[in-house]
Formats: structure tokens, C-alpha cells, sequence
């Protein structure tokens, strides 16, 4: 079934090179209406067009609605005020269409035509310490990004670039090692690729507080800070006992990770996880790559790349630091490695030894980083970077997809009552608390297992939910009272809005599903079942419109105004008091709403329950 809004734009534009050849790449800017007394869709490009041709608007406008081949599409095209298109849907056009999403599994929505790889780099926690707040938002936009794309048809490379390698390891182990004679704690892996056994379990929290008292001994102590160092040597040579122990680091970590996104409903898997320390041994050849191209600069001892496209606010070159005087790699290294291999312009890598080789790469046509707004400058220098050393060709889209700060209610990044950072999963605790609190006071009749599962779907979703729902490169205030209510565009609201739809199911005793194989056009009896009927099948160019920025909080929007022009209809329109096939046109509506709100929470990573 199509995008309606793009093939209106398209009909449009037809008209537009039909009427004007000279502007045949003139936009038509076709958008759904603000107000529907205006007609569904209206065309603005009218009135840049005019300007261009230094003409009046409305003639042109006219010029172009005489040329526009739209009638089995919409009533007679309209113009309104300085030049704009009014265009209202054919309600039998709408009833055909309906019917079509009735009986298929994507409701409408098409597969891309041109199928793309892209890879998606999201969540990209620390290692060695708990998931924190500041990990939330690029995990769950990430999450919610990946599905979307896979749902459109694209073919989606999931990346967390776990900071995995580099001094805090060495830091880490040599504390570990010498501090408290952990070298006797290991039991080697059992095989080539396990993970070592810790005969002494630590939990995450615990390798956090040894992480802590290892940045205190580098911090203070000389000989401790040189001997922290030459184990990243050794670390990087694989001496086997450092390498163990910080395999053993790195399972914990992971392992804590794991069970965050299991928790978050995150499609994240361990076989997703591409750290640092994956591109190491390929490091060299990036150097050496960017030195041939003629892009290293020596400054300060350390080998830097500057662009003129960067200064500071002195007017002075900023440098991509690649190397440091010691020799070691930085953030912005591995960067450039992973963009590399994610085209399949790795240099240097033809070595079957090679962990990471070209044939292995997944060739990106698009490469998402889903990362604090606050990196925008680090990003754009290394995309910079990347293409003049040809490691990302032109064609190949880098794009940082920023994202704002979650803020307290004092203003400021969120934080503790005692000012410390807040715990990812401390974060998820609370909010399924809370939810089983409101689900325990709104329906007390569900049993204590319903209660909590219920509870865990509406305090997980209205903690994603409300952050989706926002304009992701805005910073917001957490609120718990907002996210957890009833009202307003929060998660407990959409999920009740489907539970009520399901509802109606279970009273008539209808089965939901018998109704689906059934294309025939769905008569619409009332305008409030036109207006419900028409805001369903906006459901397919949504997904195109939130896909274009990257900003889930159009597809939480839509969901928003769906549950509206739903509960309008349920209000005017009766459907188990309706008979024949009034009732059952009804019926396929309802489940019709209900499947397109089930599907686009879904598409967040937002879960529904049948009953709540």
C-alpha cells in the first residue's frame, strides 16, 4: 500500500514540472494538514516557486492544481490564503485502503524499495563500572532507531562500542594483581575464546570499588601510576595472566550490561558488542594510512591531523590527537579504525591472522552514532578525518545522531539527593515500584503475578516512553508524576488506550483475528470513524517522516493523536451495541487501531499488556 503523503508529493511535483518546465526541481512540499477543516494534506511549494518565477502565488498555484491528476485520490484540490493546495482524501479511496491494512501483517506499511546495511552504534557503555543514567538515552534511542530501520527493510548491523581497552584496564589489573595477589584467583578458560573463571566472585559493584581505589592509587602514587602502564604493555602483547584477569573484568561487565538490556526489553546481544580492543591490533596501520595521505602533523610530541575547517576560538587549527607522545591511541584512533572497517576500507588488514579483516566488514551504506549531543565537535572532526583518508567514501552517510541531557527538577544533569550518579538499574527498580503501586490502586482485581507483570510493562515503558517522546536533541527534566500518569502522551496512557481496545474484544466475545484475512473495503458510517480510519493509514509515512531525522518522538506523537481519534470514536460511534455489518466494520477498526498502536509501541521497544 503506499505513503500517502509521498505519493500526493509525488502527483504534485507532476503537476508542478507539467505546469512550470523551467523549476522542474522545484519542491511541492506536501504535509499533513494542521487543522482538518483545511482538507487532509496540504501543498505549500506553491509559494517558493512563485518567488522563484516572480510570480503571484495563487496563480501559480492555480497554474499547478490545473495540471494535477489526483481524482482517484481526493475530493477537487483546493486554494487557500497566499498560494497553498488543500487536499482532502476520497473517502471510498480511504475505505479501499483500510481494507488493504486490515489483511496485512505491516498494516500498510512498505518495504524499502532500495534496501540499505547500516550499522548503528548505540549504548557504548564503560566497562568496569555500573550502567548509569547517562547510558540510557542512547540505548534506548539506539534500541528504538534499530527497529524502525528493520521494520522499513533495511538490513541493521547492531554495534556497542564498549570502552574496553586503554589505561583504566592496566589500572585496573595491576591493582588487582599487586594490591591483592589476584594473579592466584585464576582459573584459566577451559578453551581458546572462554572466559576465565575468577575462583573469588566479584560483582559489578564490587569492580567498581576496586575501580575507584585503582584511580586513587594512579592518581597519588608515581610508582603505582608507571606500574599501571606497563601493564597496558603487557596487556596489549597478551601476556597471558593480565590477559585472563581482564577477560574476567570484561565478562562481569558484560555481564551486568546483559541484564540492563534484558530488563530495558534492548534488542542488545553480546554478539553485538565491538569494543576497542577489537580494532588494537589494527591501530598501526591507521597511523601509517593517515600518515601516507600526508594528514599527520607532529605537535607536542603527539602525532595530530588538522583541518582547516577546525579552529578554536583563538582562530587557531584544532587537531584530531591520534597518537600521543607515549605512543598510545586515543577515542579518537579507534573511531577512525571502527569507520574504516564498517566501509570495508580497513588498510593494512589482508593477514588471515587478522582479527579484523575488510571481507569481514558489513560494507555501510549509512553509520548511525547514537551519542551525547556534547560530542559533536569530536564526531565531526573524525567524519572529516575519515573521508580525506579514505577509510569512508563519499557515499557512505556518517551521522551523528545527537541527543540532549536528562535533567532533575533543579535544572541540572540528574543526579542523587547526595549528588552521586544514579544507577541505571536503581533507575528501573524505582520505576516498576512505582507502577506496581498505580497498577495495585487502578486494578485491584488483577492477581499478584498480573499485578507485577503489569507493573514491570508500565514502569519499564514509562521510563523509555518518556524519553521517546521527547525531541531527542532537547534536554529534558525527568519527572516521575509525568511519566507515570494516565493522562497526556506518556506510556500508561497508550497502554491502556490498547488494553481498552482489546477489551471490547473479550465483552462481545469476538475473536480479534478471524476478521484479518478480509481485504474487502471497510464501510465508514460516521465522520468520526473516517477521521479514525484516515489517522490509521498515516501510519506508513510516519515511520518515513521519523526515519528522515531519526526522531522517534514523531512516531510517539502519532501514537498519541491515534489513542485521541480513537477514544473520539469510541465516544460517538457505538460498537458491540451496533448489528450486522455496521458492528462488524466497527470491530475491524477497533482491531485495526489496536494493531497499529500495538505495532508502533513495539517499534519503540515499549510493551503492551492485554488487561490492565
Amino acid at each position: 500500500m503506499p505513503n500517502i503523503q509521498q505519493l500526493l508529493d509525488k502527483r504534485v511535483k507532476d503537476a508542478m514540472r507539467a505546469a512550470f518546465p523551467e523549476a522542474a526541481e522545484a519542491p511541492a512540499i506536501v504535509m499533513p494538514s494542521q487543522d482538518p477543516k483545511f482538507g487532509d494534506y496540504q501543498a505549500n511549494g506553491a509559494m517558493g516557486l512563485a518567488k522563484s518565477l516572480k510570480r503571484k502565488p495563487r496563480d501559480v498555484a492555480a497554474a499547478i492544481v490545473e495540471k494535477l491528476e489526483v481524482s482517484d485520490l481526493v475530493e477537487p484540490p483546493e486554494i487557500a490564503g497566499p498560494g497553498f493546495i488543500n487536499l482532502r482524501l476520497r473517502p471510498e479511496w480511504v475505505v479501499a485502503r483500510l481494507g488493504e491494512a486490515n489483511s496485512d501483517d505491516r498494516l500498510g506499511v512498505p518495504q524499502a524499495e532500495k534496501p540499505e546495511t547500516v550499522v548503528v552504534d548505540y549504548s557504548a557503555p564503560n566497562l568496569a563500572k555500573e550502567m548509569h543514567v547517562g547510558h540510557l538515552r542512547s540505548t534506548i534511542i539506539g534500541d528504538a532507531l534499530v527497529r524502525m530501520l528493520d521494520f522499513a527493510g533495511h538490513k541493521i548491523v547492531k554495534q556497542n562500542h564498549v570502552g574496553d581497552w586503554g589505561t583504566q584496564f592496566g589500572m585496573l589489573v595491576a591493582y588487582m594483581k599487586d594490591k591483592m595477589g589476584a594473579r592466584m584467583w585464576i582459573e584459566p578458560p577451559s578453551k581458546p575464546g572462554a572466559y576465565p573463571r575468577l575462583l573469588h566472585n566479584i560483582s559489578i559493584p564490587d569492580l567498581e570499588v576496586l575501580y575507584q581505589q585503582a584511580k586513587a592509587c594512579f592518581d597519588g602514587s608515581p610508582e603505582f601510576a608507571e606500574l599501571a602502564r606497563k601493564y597496558v604493555v603487557r596487556l596489549q602483547t597478551g601476556d597471558p595472566d593480565t590477559y585472563n584477569l581482564w577477560m574476567y573484568v570484561v565478562e562481569i561487565s558484560l555481564s551486568h550490561a546483559e541484564a540492563l538490556y534484558d530488563r530495558l526489553g534492548v534488542t542488545l546481544r553480546r554478539n553485538d558488542v565491538c569494543g576497542e580492543s577489537a580494532y588494537n591490533d589494527i591501530l598501526p596501520d591507521i597511523i601509517e594510512a593517515l600518515n601516507a595521505k600526508g594528514l599527520l602533523t607532529e605537535s607536542r610530541d603527539a602525532q595530530c591531523v588538522f583541518l582547516p575547517e577546525f579552529k578554536g576560538k583563538d582562530g587557531e587549527p584544532l587537531p584530531l590527537i591520534v597518537q600521543k607522545s607515549d605512543e598510545g591511541y586515543l577515542y579518537a584512533t579507534t573511531d577512525l579504525a571502527a569507520i574504516a572497517f564498517r566501509t570495508g576500507h580497513l588498510p593494512g588488514t589482508q593477514d588471515p591472522e587478522s582479527k579484523i579483516r575488510n571481507d569481514n566488514s558489513p560494507r555501510a551504506a549509512r553509520i548511525l552514532y547514537v551519542v551525547d549531543a556534547r560530542q559533536s565537535l569530536h564526531f565531526s572532526m573524525v567524519f572529516a578525518v575519515a573521508r580525506k583518508a579514505g577509510f569512508a567514501p563519499p557515499e557512505t552517510a556518517l551521522v551523528h545522531v545527537a541527543f540532549g541531557t536528562m535533567m532533575g527538577p533543579d535544572g541540572r544533569p540528574f543526579r542523587t539527593r547526595e549528588g552521586g550518579t544514579v544507577k541505571l538499574m536503581a533507575l528501573l527498580e524505582e520505576a516498576e515500584a512505582r507502577a506496581l503501586d498505580l497498577v495495585g490502586e487502578k486494578s485491584p482485581g488483577l492477581s499478584e503475578e498480573e499485578r507485577r507483570r503489569v507493573a514491570h510493562i508500565v514502569g519499564i515503558g514509562a521510563v523509555k516512553y518518556f524519553d521517546l517522546s521527547q525531541n531527542r536533541t532537547s534536554d529534558y527534566v525527568f519527572d516521575w508524576d509525568r511519566m507515570l500518569s494516565l493522562q497526556g502522551n506518556t506510556a500508561p496512557y497508550m497502554q491502556y488506550a490498547y488494553a481498552r481496545v482489546r477489551s471490547i474484544f473479550r465483552k462481545g466475545g469476538e475473536e480479534a483475528a478471524t476478521r484479518r484475512n478480509d481485504a474487502a473495503p471497510i464501510p465508514l458510517a460516521a465522520p468520526e470513524e473516517l477521521a479514525l480510519a484516515k489517522m490509521v493509514l498515516r501510519f506508513s509515512e510516519t515511520l518515513a517522516r521519523a526515519l528522515e531525522d531519526y526522531r522517534p518522538n514523531v512516531l510517539a506523537a502519532y501514537l498519541y493523536d491515534l489513542a485521541g481519534a480513537f477514544t473520539t470514536f469510541y465516544e460517538a460511534c457505538p460498537v458491540l451495541k451496533s448489528e450486522g455489518p455496521l458492528r462488524g466494520a466497527r470491530l475491524k477498526l477497533c482491531d485495526l487501531t489496536a494493531r497499529t498502536v500495538k505495532k508502533g509501541l513495539d517499534l519503540l521497544g515499549i510493551e503492551t499488556a492485554e488487561r490492565m
